[in-house]
């Protein structure tokens, strides 16, 4: 079986950093840091060392660095090895290696809100642009609050 050829159209180099939402009409590939929200409309690439500080919508994903945010992608969800992923995620497929960090919901109801191609995904950034700090920070507090719980048990 081939392996499906991906023409990347913007390419993010590492240490690059980029405020604010980020949009593309092609496939992108990110080994730098966007603080916003990312829309592609085919596949995004986000490489080891990159990192998004944002909800995410694209046809297909593949995380190899740091999100926090949700992800909304339609066809497929892949986590690496080297991803951390801090949020929901909504997808059809979703493939996630061993030693992947990932803390959030997983939704794949086959009525995704990218199938209106971004509307509803639009329509809950706007809601939640105010809220996603403190649903973050929340997750987070979360996240510690259960390690400190595992400590305690482990004594």
């Amino acid at each position: 079986m081939a392996k499906e050829v991906i023409k990347i159209s913007t390419l993010i180099a590492a240490g690059s950093v980029s405020e604010g939402d980020f949009k593309c009409p092609g496939s992108a590939r990110i080994d730098g840091c966007i603080n916003g929200n990312v829309e592609v409309d085919g596949m995004l690439i986000l490489g080891a060392v990159g990192k998004i500080n944002g909800n995410i919508l694209a046809k297909s994903v593949q995380i190899g660095g740091e999100v926090v945010g949700d992800i909304v992608s339609p066809e497929k969800a892949e986590l690496t090895n080297t991803a951390k992923v801090i949020g929901n995620l909504t997808t059809n497929v979703i493939v996630i290696d061993e030693n992947a960090v990932f803390q959030g919901a997983v939704n794949m109801n086959q009525e995704t809100p990218a199938r209106t191609h971004g509307f509803a995904f639009k329509k809950v950034v706007k809601e939640d642009k105010k809220t996603a700090a403190m649903a973050v920070s929340e997750a987070l507090k979360e996240a510690e609050k259960d390690n400190e719980d595992i400590d305690t048990e482990q004594v």
